[in-house]
């Protein structure tokens, strides 16, 4: 059974920094830069997102000649829409959930 996507306080930072180029592809240590986050927090969460679906990935080679070719993480639809939810503030997904209950 698969896990359920966290929404711990690193995969949020981690999403809000990739919604700002949604469609973009970022590596990580772009994205540690973004976040702050140590690789030993970031890269767990980006392979734990990946298997989840919620991330596309893929090796891309190197600008320049000689550097190693590096791994680029994109969001998916379904990631793209889960990392929407999360990241909102509290008080708009309240009330949302006030308008959907038809309050």
């Amino acid at each position: 059974m698969p896990r359920r996507p966290n929404r711990s306080t690193e995969t949020r930072q981690l999403l809000a920094a990739m919604l700002q180029q949604p469609r973009s592809w970022h590596y990580g240590y772009e994205l540690s830069k973004c976040t702050g986050l140590k690789s030993g927090t970031l890269y767990p969460v980006l392979i734990r997102l990946n298997d989840q679906g919620l991330l596309e990935s893929k090796w891309m080679e190197p600008d320049r000649p000689g550097k190693p070719p590096r791994h680029a993480y994109q969001l998916s639809p379904s990631g793209l829409a889960f990392a929407r939810e999360i990241t909102q503030p509290a008080s708009a997904a309240a009330g949302r959930k006030m308008a959907e209950a038809g309050a």
